[in-house]
């Protein structure tokens, strides 16, 4: 079954683009990775503290597989909170069928 990680995280505004641009090797690592349908680290645009997180696996075990090979962000920022969540999805279809 599909696998989606996905939700916000916070950081103070003055780090949110130094969060985004440390994570960027690991947004193009994972969509080399056989089996990462998508994944994207992205500013919010309408909250300056504010990242989305969004990755879409084919299963589980490419996700644990990718995890044990992943590679760290280059620079660390703290998260003041977020809210992150894995949706394990049955079905896939037309989003307006």
């Amino acid at each position: 079954m599909t696998v989606i990680i996905a939700g916000p995280v916070y950081v103070d505004p003055a780090d949110r683009d130094r969060l985004v641009e440390g994570l960027r090797v690991v947004v193009e690592r994972a969509r080399q990775h056989p089996g990462c349908l998508d994944l994207s680290v992205s500013p919010d645009s309408l909250d300056a503290g504010r990242v989305n997180l969004f990755e879409c696996w084919e299963s589980q075990e490419i996700l644990d597989a990718w995890r044990k090979k992943a590679p760290r962000p280059t620079t660390r920022v703290p998260f003041k909170s977020g809210d992150v969540r894995k949706h394990v999805v049955s079905r896939t279809g037309d989003p307006f069928e």
